[in-house]
């Protein structure tokens, strides 16, 4: 073999998926993954093939759609997915790609058509999907056969999910039954979009997903400790004698919500099934400090309009996670959705929308600087957390350290994503 026939000194010629098995045989319980499940590039192809082209993926709301015509588009790893309110007001999901010759049909992001209209040839296709007009089309092709390929969707109490794959795990429907008790009050499908704000991460998108797993960092996060409880997600048994007040007043709030939610009917109870499951989820209503009401310094509202159905403002936070990309906040002033998106094995897109009551006026109910300023500064910070850890785990000195008893989520996301890989590979 020549110099220049010689491969590069990192390359591996076992199967990928070999190695990725043996990555996840080598993983402790209780511990981080190893490093290259965070910055093998052939492992993270693998990822996108098995979690990004085959699982339920959140990608934004109705409220991101509200009118005929109204689309967005998502990445999810090669894979352009358009999603489109429809002439007759249904949210339907394509493949974003031509039938002809394949051309991308419309940018990344957010717009309105008429109709759908390559930019190469001018093929046209209906909010529908259907093609409409192909120039010079051969005698005999039958124009129904080549409408937009579909892609599976689903919405939940207004939270759209996508699956890429031909026949998409079935226990989305069974979710759905658990949450949607929780979400309904919210009528996030009425609700309307009062910012947006996308976010790059330096770092692989599982490090983002178990940084968002864990309050185990959260002393870094002095804008959101204004509205968390100092003892939140601790167990009794793991607070500080110096924080035993506080946590005695976290106590008293969860039973005073407790107590409301049980005369107004909110669900509030804890469902945790985050790793056994196709759509890992966890649900559960929480108090807030302060006023308890929103993320804000003081904990008051940061919207003079309720959302929804709610009738009060002081009914702490929804939180729910779903399995793998997605966290939402949900209080009775407004809402906030997260969706993490792989860009590559190293970089992971957070997209973070602020729904209010459609009602809602910006400058007399809300000020979006205010809305958007605990999250805008959170994020930033997460967002040097999680390039701070990629940075590591690609060090050659790095070794999977154990989980600490916060961490409980954070090891229930790493096994669920290795249970899917698995299934995977056995296919």
């Amino acid at each position: 073999m020549t110099l220049i026939d010689r491969p590069p000194a990192h390359a591996d010629a076992r199967p990928a998926t070999q190695r990725l098995l043996e990555a996840l045989d080598a993983r402790r319980p209780g511990h981080a993954l190893p490093a290259a499940l965070y910055t093998d590039p052939d492992l993270h192809e693998l990822d996108l093939r098995f979690i990004w082209q085959r699982q339920w993926i959140f990608v934004g709301s109705v409220a991101e759609v509200p009118e005929a015509g109204d689309y967005l588009t998502v990445d999810l790893g090669p894979s352009s997915v358009l999603v489109l309110r429809d002439d007759d007001e249904q949210v339907r999901a394509f493949r974003n790609v031509c039938r002809h010759r394949g051309a991308r049909l419309v940018e990344p992001g957010h717009g309105s058509v008429g109709n759908l209209v390559c930019g190469y040839h001018r093929w046209t296709y209906g909010t529908d999907g259907a093609l409409r007009h192909a120039p010079q089309l051969m005698p005999g092709t039958d124009p129904a056969c080549l409408g937009l390929r579909t892609v599976a969707l689903r919405e939940v109490a207004g939270l759209l999910f996508v699956c890429l794959a031909a026949d998409p795990p079935d226990d989305l429907d069974r979710v759905a039954e658990v949450v949607d008790p929780y979400l309904a009050p919210h009528r996030l499908s009425s609700a309307k979009v009062a910012a947006q704000v996308d976010l790059v991460e330096d770092g692989n998108w599982k490090l983002t997903m178990e940084n968002n797993r864990e309050c185990y960092h959260c002393d870094g996060h002095p804008e959101l400790l204004c509205s968390l409880f100092p003892t939140w997600g601790l167990a009794a048994h793991q607070v500080p004698e110096r924080l035993r007040a506080d946590h005695e007043r976290y106590l008293q709030a969860e039973r005073d919500l407790v107590a409301r939610c049980e005369e107004l009917g909110l669900p509030h109870a804890l469902v945790d099934d985050l790793v056994h499951r196709s759509v890992g989820f966890r649900v559960q209503r929480e108090p807030l400090d302060g006023a308890g009401e929103s993320f804000s310094p003081d904990g008051r509202a940061l919207v003079r309009r309720l959302l929804g159905d709610l009738p009060e403002f002081r009914l702490g936070r929804l939180g729910l996670h779903t399995q793998p990309n997605a966290w939402f906040h949900l209080q009775a002033d407004h809402a906030i959705t997260f969706a993490a998106l792989p860009l590559s094995v190293d970089r992971t897109l957070v997209r973070t929308t602020w729904l209010v009551d459609a009602d809602a006026e910006e400058g007399v109910d809300y000020d979006v600087e205010e809305l958007t300023a605990t999250w805008r500064a959170t994020n930033a910070q997460d967002a040097d957390f999680v390039a701070l850890t990629q940075a590591g785990v690609a060090d050659p000195g790095y070794e999977p350290g154990p989980y600490s008893e916060a961490e409980g989520q954070v090891e229930a996301f790493v096994s669920w994503y290795a249970d899917r890989m698995r299934e995977e590979v056995a296919r």
